[in-house]
């Protein structure tokens, strides 16, 4: 395993690597999440959110987006349904007015998201080799990533 690359074992150790993460976080950095349904991305937002006193973090599937207030103001994406539609759609969610002032956490934004800042961190969450297994993985992007570990 490579000091971007770890591998989590249950929902309370994604939990545990998010508050972790969480930890390393400041207002203006941008997160993207990308793996396959039911790999993790949620749980590990929810552990961002605990480390910034913010509990009840659900995916916002359905609304899009949510903002949670805590320690760091939290905004949280979910692209999925945006998926194969015009970026003008995802625009309009105006993530751009939070972005210095909040950690932003999108799901499923691989070319959307990334277009708001070439400064932000990549993390992939894909299926182990055990039941339970996921493994996450970091690709920073830009100065403020570099030796950036999990």
């Amino acid at each position: 395993m490579s000091a971007n690359q770890v591998v989590v074992t249950s929902l309370e150790a994604m939990h545990e690597l998010g508050n972790k993460l969480g930890s390393k976080l400041f207002a203006g950095d941008l997160i993207l999440l990308s793996g396959p349904l039911g790999a993790g991305k949620t749980a590990l937002t929810q552990g961002i959110g605990l480390s910034f006193g913010i509990s009840e973090i659900t995916s916002p599937t359905f609304v899009i987006s949510k903002i949670h207030n805590g320690r760091i103001r939290l905004v949280h994406v979910d692209a999925y349904r945006l998926q194969g539609q015009s970026a003008a759609i995802f625009d309009d969610l105006d993530l751009e007015s939070y972005l210095e002032t909040s950690v932003t956490v999108v799901e499923w934004g691989e070319g959307l998201a990334d277009r708001f800042s070439k400064e932000y961190l990549e993390i992939n969450i894909a299926f182990g080799s055990g039941e339970n297994d996921r493994v996450v993985s970091t690709t920073p992007h830009g100065a403020r990533w570099l030796g950036f570990d999990l």
